[in-house]
């Protein structure tokens, strides 16, 4: 009963914000997305990332395996994941992007830190940062048949984590009075990014949700098995191994969407895949707590 008891207490705040974004927009109220979505990436998401790693009490042996694990893991699903495209006969550009790459931002660090406190957000902005830049390289190459890595070095997330982590590798800090306005910055940053998922979900318009649920499923299972191998592979310790498992195994993200809106590719499928993804979500989300908390 209490195993029971704190899943609900960690994945209760989440899924309900993103109920509220749904709830708000099927009302009828404005919510302007794209102004939300920059202001959060651009200022709030940065500062969130960069307080945390300064203030983080991370061991650098943790910190490089744990850096390790999730790049090898990202490797690994982008490897699955493209055979599974080849062999299922599907559209590359649209369906490659949706199944490597999970929620990690917008629900991902939420659910670290509701779950783990600050120390789990630190590990799980460290995988955030490793998606990241995977995302925004050959991600967007896929979807939009170009990309570069000084581009990713450009997003202000990026730049956020890597200067974070040279203060934490250092063991350097900032003034107080700076330190207070990034981290009451940073504060907005999670109940923004899940009213924006609720809202961006209420507003997306799927097709093809059978062949989406079952790709789905796959993605969630392919995902956690090989978060589980390689925490294992790696010797996390335990925040870190429930974390690496948390972060690969998110759903579907919406910028996976978004991708595929702005370059060409067929969107309604994969709004089927991150409607699906994240209905399903709700259901394994709450049992791979059980097992990692």
């Amino acid at each position: 009963m209490n195993l029971i008891l704190t899943v609900l207490e960690i994945v209760s705040p989440v899924f309900l914000l993103a109920t509220i974004g749904f709830i708000w927009v099927k009302t009828g109220h404005e919510y302007r997305i794209e102004f939300v979505t920059k202001l959060a990436m651009t200022l709030s998401v940065p500062a969130l990332i960069f307080t945390a790693l300064v203030k983080a009490e991370i061991d650098p042996t943790a910190l490089t395996k744990l850096s390790l694990a999730a790049i090898s893991a990202y490797g690994a699903v982008t490897v699955i994941m493209y055979l599974t495209v080849k062999l299922l006969k599907l559209e590359t550009r649209t369906y490659l992007n949706p199944l490597i790459f999970g929620n990690v931002g917008n629900l991902g660090l939420p659910l670290a830190y509701f779950a783990f406190g600050d120390e789990g957000l630190s590990y799980a902005i460290i995988i955030f940062a490793v998606m990241a830049i995977w995302s925004f390289t050959f991600g967007v190459y896929i979807t939009a048949g170009g990309g570069s890595f000084g581009k990713a070095l450009k997003e202000p997330l990026v730049g956020a984590t890597l200067l974070g982590s040279v203060f934490l590798w250092q063991g350097w800090t900032i003034p107080t009075f700076m330190m207070n306005t990034l981290e009451l910055l940073g504060q907005i940053a999670i109940p923004t990014m899940l009213i924006t998922l609720g809202v961006a979900v209420a507003r997306l318009a799927p097709s093809g949700l059978g062949k989406a649920a079952m790709l789905s499923v796959f993605k969630a299972l392919i995902c956690t098995g090989i978060a589980i191998i390689l925490g294992k592979w790696f010797g996390l310790s335990s925040v870190p191994y429930a974390v690496l498992i948390l972060q690969i195994t998110t759903p579907v993200a919406v910028t996976s969407y978004l991708l595929a809106e702005k370059y060409g590719a067929k969107a309604e499928d994969v709004a089927g895949l991150v409607v699906a993804s994240t209905l399903l979500s709700v259901l394994y989300l709450p049992l791979l707590l059980a097992f990692v908390v």
